[in-house]
């Protein structure tokens, strides 16, 4: 901004240019007069007066334009400080808003955690009372805030999944109405809890399933979600068309019907030394990820029908206490049944093997199918015990050499089976083996 000129100045730069007007007609007035008298020289003191008079408007006219710039400098350079001023002001306003907009996302921030923190903390104390309609309510608590709240849905099922862990007695016969008040009374809460649990296990099912819609999973999905019931007392569980990471089981006890038919494992499936006290159901189940059932024991029907194992699966000792059905699924990876035990029909129809397929030591007590399975890579049937029917009627072998010291029974059958590198003398024995003569030979596998 320039300075303004002060008065005197200007009172200054007037008489300047009087003088100098002054001083020019002076001087032209007397030397451009000399020698001269008469018309002549009035007419040079005319002409002198008038280039005097014309040097003084002349000057007077330059100082007045420079007046002027000095006052257009000056109003430009006070508009362009005031809009200066005016952004600064605006830039420090902007700066003055966002700081008190992020004081209060943090304030709101800060508020929402703790109430969300206050709703966690009374829901978990609702889930220790003594009362099962409060540790429903603390239930269902847990479950709006995971619903409202996705970042905290991993942390409430896994303090749903830590309840369904704590030990549990499932509730015995009824006592007779003359018992004794404690017992009466220790079943009915059995009883209630019981009841707990179920919904507790309803509520995981409810948000681990995506939907008929892959492209738009249910606004109940919760996605990537890992459950973890190590050792937990299960009821009647049923997770069928659920979607989830990890899953651990191992040493669970599944009482009553367990349903994870159409089921997706996205990661590694744990169920080592699980037993299934009621029938088991797997068909049509997805195993992305390495899937563990070893030393698992199923005590009624087992039914993995057109399961899809993309990984790893494992069946090292399981025992298989009735039928397992197995017809139809597919292994594209290594599958492991070592040491098994098939004390009932096991059913191998139709499957595929790409990868490894190990039945080392494996016993079948009763009727074994692998009617049409395909193995594609390594085979061991060594030590296997066939003590029922065991048939492979057009299966596809890479091999015989793994069937060295099968202990076959009298109805082992190889007939249509085809080995890719030819029969050893030990298979010759069972492909060698009278068919079974039966009166109804339409048994299904």
């Amino acid at each position: 901004m320039l300075p303004a000129i002060p008065r005197w100045k200007i009172a200054a730069g007037v008489v300047g240019v009087a003088v100098l007007t002054a001083v020019v007609v002076t001087a032209l007035w007397w030397a451009g007069t000399r020698g001269l008298d008469g018309k002549d020289l009035v007419t040079a003191r005319l002409d002198a007066l008038k280039t005097g008079l014309s040097i003084g408007v002349g000057g007077g006219g330059l100082f007045a334009l420079y007046l002027a710039w000095r006052r257009q400098r000056s109003t430009e350079a006070d508009l362009d400080n005031r809009e200066r001023t005016l952004a600064h002001q605006l830039v420090v306003a902007a700066k003055t808003e966002a700081h008190q907009e992020r004081v209060a996302a943090a304030t709101e921030r800060d508020a929402e955690a703790r109430r969300i923190t206050d709703l966690y903390t009374k829901a978990v104390e609702q889930l220790g009372s003594e009362k099962a309609p409060v540790r429903l309510g603390g239930l269902y608590a847990l479950e709006r805030l995971a619903q409202d709240h996705a970042e905290q849905r991993q942390t409430i099922v896994n303090v749903l999944c830590a309840y369904l862990r704590m030990p549990y007695d499932l509730p015995e016969q009824a006592p007779e109405p003359g018992a004794d008040k404690d017992l009466l009374l220790e079943h009915r809460e059995r009883i209630q809890e019981r009841e707990v649990r179920l919904t507790a296990q309803r509520l995981l099912a409810t948000h681990l399933r995506p939907g008929p819609d892959e492209n738009t999973p249910a606004a109940t999905f919760w996605i990537d979600i890992d459950i973890d019931l190590t050792g937990a007392t299960l009821i009647d569980l049923e997770l069928d068309a659920c979607t989830i990471r990890a899953a651990r089981f191992s040493e669970a006890i599944f009482t009553g019907i367990t349903r994870f038919n159409g089921a997706t494992f996205t990661h590694t499936a744990w169920f080592n030394g699980a037993t299934f006290t009621h029938t088991a159901w797997f068909n049509g189940a997805t195993f992305t990820h390495t899937a563990r059932f070893n030393r698992a024991t199923f005590t009624d029907t087992a039914w993995f029908k057109e399961a899809i194992f993309t990984h790893t699966a494992w069946f090292t000792g399981v025992t298989f206490a009735d039928i397992a059905w197995f017809n139809g699924v597919t292994f594209t990876d290594a599958a492991w049944f070592e040491g098994a035990t098939f004390t009932h029909t096991a059913g191998f129809n139709g499957v595929t093997f790409t990868g490894i397929a190990w039945f080392e030591g494996t016993t079948f007590t009763s009727n074994a199918s692998f009617d049409g399975a395909t193995f594609t890579d390594d085979t061991a049937f060594d030590a296997v015990t066939f003590t029922g029917d065991a048939r492979f009627t057009g299966a596809t072998l890479p091999d015989a050499r793994y069937v060295d010291d099968t202990t076959p029974s009298p109805w082992t059958s190889f007939v249509g089976a085809r080995f890719e590198r030819g029969v050893r003398a030990e298979v010759e024995r069972f492909v060698s083996a009278p068919e079974k003569e039966t009166e109804d030979d339409t048994e299904t596998w």
